[in-house]
């Protein structure tokens, strides 16, 4: 890398507007010591994480004196900790941070330790280290360099101009499966620290003033975002571990409302007709009386028999015909099972179709074909799956069928049935490793681009009591 060009000669003030770019902190006002030898930023809420060979610190800055609602999030390296006295003779264990110094078109590297100067006049103080020998200081005047504003912390500003910030990341699974292995992997190729937490050994404090998430033992650090890979078999109880975390205001990929609607067959089914969303005919009646009208309504045999809790094509049953579809739904009776009741798209001959959605767009769709002998085409059950070419009408679909449960992340199966698509399920915890394999795009790459985002860019604006 070839040496940077010798910086012209600059003059400072003893207060100077000056931009920490890399921190997302594009205009703040510093005041200029050279009693100081390293350089303090106005920090709190400071924390550290990744692992013990490349430790970060976390913290977040007011950039404008009497602006508490202003919050910005910042990462960094940390390259010491150490001892630092001031003015008044206390003592302080300070993390130092590198990060660059940006003053009227140049920049260069400085160090910084991060303390609370909440009592101060200034945010940033500048110590000799940052000085140089290229800056002359006029103590008896301010802002020789030229003025900045705070108008940079527009949201739309902000968001243009957001820095790569190092994300921590919890992953809530049970599971050591490609899934979850992929989310860790990608993330940390990111540079982001990504811990996955077993949703069952998570707990809560609930209260007004300071709901927390607990997890063996100790209160859970705070996390840009939570990515929800919960099991359907506890599902009510991640659900409510989501919400403590939406509580705490942490981004969750996909909301608990939006995955416990998605997990309730019969629910999720009343939604996509609230939203004109195509789908098989479907009936659902509580009493044994009301079995030969259910068949009535949902058409001839052959006849789909689905649990409500049923996953992975376990509990759904193909009825050839109508006495056997009343056989199926005596059985199911007897155990005091919830199910549906669906038409059978014949046309669709065993075969759907999975739409990936993620930030309101298909990225992959894969076609799966269903085991010799099996009309159900789940993965799980020996299918085999291959990418297809999806139409405007599947694909339109398959967007608002993500909208209507709010899901940021979806996967959207369709039959291609002759009157159009309709819609089987939308999954709130899409697998991602036949739809990587089928279709070789990075799913899991594009997911952390919408994470990144959705967390980075924006100052964080607090309401007030918050």
């Amino acid at each position: 890398m070839p040496p940077s060009e010798p910086l012209e000669s600059l003059q400072f003030g003893w207060e100077e507007w000056i931009g920490l770019p890399k921190l997302g902190v594009p205009a703040i006002k510093a005041k200029v010591d050279t009693g100081a030898r390293t350089s303090a930023l106005h920090a709190f809420d400071i924390e550290t994480f990744g692992p013990a060979s490349k430790r970060k610190v976390r913290f977040t800055v007011h950039p404008i004196p009497g602006r508490d609602d202003l919050v910005i999030p910042c990462s960094a390296l940390i390259l010491d900790r150490r001892d630092v006295t001031s003015s008044n003779g206390e003592s302080e264990s300070r993390f130092v941070i590198e990060t660059q110094l940006s003053v009227n078109g140049d920049s260069w590297p400085i160090e910084i330790t991060l303390t609370n100067r909440g009592g101060m006049s200034s945010r940033m103080l500048l110590g000799r280290q940052a000085l140089k020998d290229h800056i002359s200081i006029v103590a008896t005047d301010r802002f020789l360099q030229p003025e900045l504003s705070y108008d940079v912390y527009s949201t739309a500003r902000m968001r243009s101009d957001a820095p790569d910030r190092s994300l921590r990341i919890a992953v809530l699974s049970r599971e050591d499966n490609y899934s979850t292995r992929r989310l860790v992997e990608e993330g940390e190729k990111r540079g982001h620290t990504v811990e996955v937490i077993n949703t069952t050994r998570c707990y809560m404090a609930i209260n007004a003033m300071a709901p927390e998430v607990h997890y063996d033992g100790k209160r859970l650090p705070r996390f840009d975002a939570v990515i929800p890979r919960i099991g359907a078999s506890i599902t009510p109880y991640g659900a409510a571990i989501l919400r403590q975390f939406e509580t705490i205001g942490t981004y969750c990929v996909n909301g608990s409302a939006g995955i416990v609607a998605s997990r309730d067959k019969l629910h999720a089914h009343q939604i996509m007709a609230r939203a004109k969303i195509g789908m098989p005919n479907t009936a659902f009646a509580a009493s044994p009386r009301d079995t030969g009208n259910i068949i009535t309504l949902v058409g001839t045999a052959p006849l789909i028999v689905k649990l409500l809790e049923s996953t992975q094509g376990k509990g759904v049953v193909l009825a050839e015909t109508k006495k056997a579809a009343e056989s199926v739904i005596d059985a199911f009776r007897g155990l005091k099972a919830n199910f549906l009741v669906q038409d059978f798209v014949k046309e669709a001959a065993g075969e759907d179709i999975r739409c990936l959605v993620i930030g309101g767009k298909v990225v992959a769709s894969m076609k799966r074909t269903g085991a010799e002998g099996d009309f159900r085409s789940n993965l799980h059950r020996g299918g085999s799956a291959k990418s297809v070419r999806i139409t405007k009408e599947e694909r339109e679909t398959a967007l608002r069928a993500a909208r209507a449960f709010n899901l940021n992340m979806a996967g959207v199966d369709l039959l291609r049935a002759e009157s159009g698509p309709k819609v089987l399920e939308v999954n709130s915890s899409p697998g991602f490793e036949g739809i990587e394999g089928s279709t070789g795009k990075n799913i899991v790459g594009k997911l952390y681009d919408t994470i990144e985002a959705r967390v980075r860019p924006a100052p964080i604006r607090r309401r007030k009591g918050d």
